[in-house]
């Protein structure tokens, strides 16, 4: 079931009305309300004064549509109250000599609480103060109905009673327009949802206003935001509605219906509860706004009966799938990490930069970085000082790619080999000449940092480094050895993205540099430690070592960003690589991933200085503090 991985499935109805037709609107709804409990949806709203239609106007005093409609609430409570889902119904209702714009919250045949408006558009094309009365005038917040005491009040959060996490509470169309909408208060006493029953016409350019303001609200009350607004049926006097509804999540749309439907529509998504709670309770200011309001908290059954998840994610978390905006995130990263980088050297007043060139994504990236930003602080390239340093696994491809790209830019190339070097290390500490163990592997990678740091010496510059988030995350590096630099520009860069911003640059590059580039996209990662085979290809592939880096950024985004349990990452990732990994890959690489997180932590404890270019960032510094004694076993068990 949903909830165990803490989703709740929410719907917003947009019926097929006629204005004032009571019996006709209320028939639909039903229809409607019966195919959302269908598809599994736990809470549903409708538009406000969907009941009646909200263009009624003066009709809104005559007695007999107001006591339709209590007849049409009647109604609905007979037809679905053995449907399992809770509804929120648009209507007039008569409280204390006053006419109120409200929300009926009802489940199972009966009434949870009622909510009025408080804010009336009473500007341009709207009366509102014509026929209804504010929140503001009750005196009274319980009302009688149906033989019931029922809640009657603007501060009223629905809470589960198994799940206090999942709680919703209602505002009204104008309700959210306003400097200080209701679920800013509603938020910050605990509700994770807030559904707004509207009733929003369309004139030009309102659309996009009232999409923002949406995506405004969920992202700074870090909730969940369901809107249903009035559709194309509700006029054609002097205004024209489009029946907009949506679903957003801290600010990401999940869902959105077509508009200007005449027929009944639904949409309905599985909203993450436990993500949401995770981020405001990383948000230390979320809770430090104060707020007096006393809540009337009620407590209702929140059905659970989907065992699907109706949302996709993607598999490139970190990378826009969009061309033009991963183009333009592309642009952001690297004006981030060429800048970061230009005011390192201008606060160390050096001008030369040294770097290990291998003709593999990262190195190539960090030297594609220098050279932005020697342009941006005009130092000639020829002060990047690029050593290519072949080993026993280095192939003739990357050897020829590593000094062609240098040469294309004009930096300096240097070419050691660390073959003799590493032969007589070998020697010195007595390992075996066919030993290949990770003392092979580690020796060379030592002996390159060592080169790297004596010409740094030397040339009196600064190292730039070249591994990435993904490595990081895994301690795919040798301790002291490729792991350390002066400066390292990719720190914050996982691989699925290191490979779109060196295709980025290649794209936006001339001829003389767009062979190479696309030449070292087209290599296999690998660290080219180990001999290659026979024909003199790369033999040693990272992937096959450590897992698809594919499987590794998708769990390292949702267990750092979200706080996800392996049990949830493992849950959404089947579904995410459906028909591309079984379920006991994804098993296996998740294992992997979350040994190789907690035991090489030591590794990151003591990471150079670097730019954070996104949201997840493992400097000890900055974003993530965590002990190197950590033991992984609670999160290893609750994969199984």
């Amino acid at each position: 079931m949903l909830k165990e991985y803490g989703y709740l499935r929410i719907g917003a109805i947009v019926p097929k009305i006629k204005v004032a037709n009571v019996i006709y609107n209320c028939e639909e709804i039903v229809k409607q309300i019966k195919l959302a409990s269908k598809e599994n949806v736990s809470i549903v709203t409708t538009p406000e004064l969907s009941i009646t239609g909200y263009t009624c106007a003066d009709l809104f005093h005559q007695d007999i549509l107001i006591e339709e409609s209590i007849n049409g609430l009647k109604y609905i409570l007979e037809q679905t109250k053995k449907l399992d889902i809770i509804s929120i119904l648009g209507m007039p209702l008569k409280h204390e000599n006053q006419l109120f714009n409200v929300a009926v919250v009802i489940n199972k045949g009966k009434i949870l609480g009622i909510v009025p408006k408080t804010y009336r558009p009473n500007y341009n094309e709207f009366y509102e103060k014509r026929w209804f009365s504010t929140s503001l005038n009750i005196k009274n917040n319980k009302i009688s109905l149906f033989g019931e005491i029922i809640p009657f009040d603007t501060k009223i959060i629905f809470r589960d009673k198994t799940n206090s996490d999942i709680a919703f509470a209602v505002e009204i169309c104008e309700d959210v327009w306003t400097v200080s909408p209701p679920s800013d208060s509603h938020t910050l006493n605990g509700a994770t949802i807030i559904f707004n029953p509207s009733a929003s016409n369309e004139i030009i350019g309102k659309y996009d206003y009232r999409k923002t303001l949406i995506k405004a609200q969920s992202s700074k009350t870090i909730s969940a935001y369901c809107y249903a607004s009035s559709g194309i049926n509700e006029s054609s006097t002097d205004l024209v509605f489009s029946g907009n509804s949506m679903i957003f999540e801290n600010g990401s749309l999940l869902e959105e219906n077509k508009r200007f439907d005449f027929d009944s529509n639904l949409i309905y998504s599985d909203v993450d509860i436990k993500k949401l709670m995770n981020d405001r309770c990383k948000n230390m200011s979320f809770m430090e706004v104060k707020d007096n309001n006393e809540y009337n908290y009620i407590e209702v059954d929140v059905s659970d009966r989907s065992d699907s998840l109706k949302r996709n994610y993607e598999e490139y978390p970190f990378v826009p799938r969009n061309e033009a905006k991963r183009n333009e995130r592309c642009e952001e990263i690297f004006n981030i990490q060429s800048s970061g980088l230009a005011k390192r050297i201008l606060h160390t007043k050096v001008e030369k930069t040294v770097i290990g060139i291998s003709g593999g994504l990262d190195s190539t990236l960090a030297f594609l970085v220098i050279v932005e930003a020697y342009k941006k602080l005009g130092i000639p390239n020829k002060n990047i000082i690029a050593v290519t340093m072949p080993g026993f696994g280095t192939t003739g491809r990357t050897f020829n790619n590593a000094c062609n790209l240098v040469k294309n830019y004009g930096a300096t190339l240097l070419n050691i080999s660390i073959k003799d070097a590493c032969v007589q290390h070998f020697k010195d500490i007595g390992l075996d000449q066919s030993d290949r163990s990770s003392t092979y592997e580690n020796s060379q990678a030592r002996e390159r940092t060592q080169i790297l740091m004596d010409i740094c010496n030397k040339e009196n510059g600064l190292i730039v480094g070249t591994g990435d988030l993904s490595e990081l995350a895994l301690g795919w590096c040798t301790y002291n050895g490729d792991h350390m630099s002066m400066y390292a520009v990719n720190v914050s860069i996982p691989k699925t993205l290191v490979r779109y911003l060196v295709k980025w640059v290649a794209d936006t590059s001339n001829k003389k540099y767009k062979d190479t580039l696309y030449d070292i996209l087209d290599t296999p990662i690998s660290p080219e430690l180990l001999p290659p085979d026979d024909e003199g290809n790369i033999k040693q592939l990272t992937e096959t070592a450590v897992g698809p880096y594919v499987l590794h950024d998708f769990f390292l985004y949702h267990f750092l960003r979200y706080g996800a349990s392996p049990k949830k990452i493992l849950y959404i990732a089947k579904k995410t690589f459906d028909g591309k990994f079984d379920e006991e890959t994804i098993k296996k690489w998740l294992k992997v991933f979350v040994r190789k997180f907690f035991y090489h932590q030591f590794k990151r404890s003591c990471l150079p200085d670097g730019p954070k270019v996104g949201t997840i960032s493992l400097s000890p510094r900055g974003d993530f503090r965590m002990p190197s004694d950590a033991d992984p076993e609670v999160w290893i068990n609750s994969i199984e």
